[in-house]
């Protein structure tokens, strides 16, 4: 309901009402406030839309009816990305007439290519931290107490810096990719498109995709199984492994992340087993593509160059430490001092 900007406010209510019985029944309830004046004629112009919740249909208005779809919050980039990115392509898909299983595997692939120079560099510095992992289990051998964490820590980032190799390199592109895995998480479930679009076993891409009904509720899971939930997580367990084989030398740096890279996938399996199944089968596919696009470039790196390439850095001579690195040895010998007070 549109009436410029007579609205005062507004109070909108949409809930299920558990005295009735058929569970599928929203009840809506809504307080619109308007100027009204007892004394004369009241006059307010009003109009309706009835029509679908589609992004392309609503905007065509240009009322601002398409800020009413959750495609994210723009100061996190999710609602440009959708918007300008994941929107136009969508519907230009669309166009061909696919079934909606289709779009979304050649979108995924799409969004992959792009996102591609950038997994590529991560690869490259798990390449690199993997020549490094024998030298950093030699470390390791040789301050074994615990007193010497500070040493230790020292004496591996002195080699990461005379090797010319970032140990954060390849976190920053993965923090690069995580605002269109947010993304995407918000466009599917708002996509009106996917809506009673069936695809494989399932029959609603907007919904679950329930293979199995369950005569009692798993609590933070629920009451069925949803396959492309179960798919994505096996997918994801099986990245997270290969992963951790690739960055083996960082990891040991931090135990307690490698626990909690693999309670994760479990964690989101009953987070997304009630999701849109959209989204379970584009994260599965995501999964898959990475599979490929790993062994394709672990085919292209030569790890003997890359060997070759660290030892020559090694001799150059050392460059000045930063201003932050200078902070972090500062940090690091307090933290030791009191260590060793107490």
């Amino acid at each position: 309901m549109i009436a410029k900007d007579y609205f005062r406010n507004a109070n909108v209510k949409a809930f299920t009402d558990e005295e009735r019985e058929d569970p599928y029944l929203r009840t809506m309830e809504s307080n619109i406030a308007i100027p009204f004046n007892l004394t004369e004629d009241n006059n307010i112009p009003m109009s309706f839309y009835f029509g679908p919740n589609k992004f392309k249909n609503l905007r065509e208005y240009n009322m601002d009816l398409e800020r009413q779809i959750p495609l994210g919050w723009s100061f996190f980039l999710m609602a440009w990305i959708n918007r300008y990115a994941v929107l136009p392509v969508f519907n230009f898909l669309e166009g061909f007439g696919w079934n909606y299983g289709i779009i979304i595997l050649v979108l995924t692939i799409l969004l992959k290519i792009a996102l591609f120079p950038i997994a590529y560099k991560s690869y490259m510095s798990s390449a690199k931290m993997r020549v490094l992992k024998p030298e950093i289990e030699e470390l390791g051998k040789k301050f074994t107490k615990k007193e010497d964490a500070m040493k230790k820590q020292q004496a591996t980032m002195g080699l990461y810096k005379q090797a010319g190799v970032n140990p954060m390199a390849g976190c920053v592109p993965m923090l690069l990719q995580f605002p269109i895995l947010i993304a995407m998480f918000r466009f599917f479930p708002a996509a009106f498109e996917l809506r009673q679009q069936s695809f494989l076993w399932a029959d609603d891409l907007s919904s679950y995709d329930s293979i199995l009904n369950l005569p009692f509720e798993i609590p933070f899971y629920g009451d069925h199984v949803s396959l492309f939930t179960l798919l994505m997580t096996v997918s994801t367990v099986i990245y997270t492994k290969i992963n951790q084989d690739m960055m083996g030398a960082s990891q040991q740096q931090m135990p307690g992340m490698k626990t909690m890279m693999y309670i994760m996938p479990v964690m989101f399996m009953g987070i997304f087993n009630n999701y849109a199944s959209g989204l379970s089968y584009y994260y599965f596919l995501a999964n898959v593509i990475t599979f490929g696009q790993m062994y394709l470039i672990r085919l292209t790196i030569d790890e003997d160059k890359i060997r070759k390439q660290i030892e020559i850095n090694k001799k150059k001579p050392a460059k000045k430490k930063s201003s932050w690195q200078k902070r972090l040895e500062v940090a690091a010998k307090q933290r030791g001092y009191k260590g060793a007070k107490k």
